[in-house]
């Protein structure tokens, strides 16, 4: 899993999978939903992100998996 933030756009994308997205569904304005050929949730777009979500702190509570931090 990766998020991903575009400042240019302001939006941030949480890729969830590396299977291809073949379908989108905006489920409440500025949020889409990407599904695989499968109907599989694949990624997450969220538009206006600074607006949406508090970036000041990012927890991660009981994560199976290695935590790689990169910064800006």
């Amino acid at each position: 899993m990766t998020i991903k933030y575009y400042p240019e756009t302001d939006s941030l994308y949480i890729d969830l999978s590396s299977k291809t997205s073949t379908d989108s569904k905006e489920i409440s304005p500025g949020i889409v939903l990407d599904y695989d050929e499968k109907g599989n949730l694949v990624g997450i777009d969220i538009d206006k992100a600074s607006a949406i979500l508090d970036f000041k702190n990012l927890n991660l509570i009981k994560i199976p998996a290695p935590i790689h931090v990169l910064s800006a």
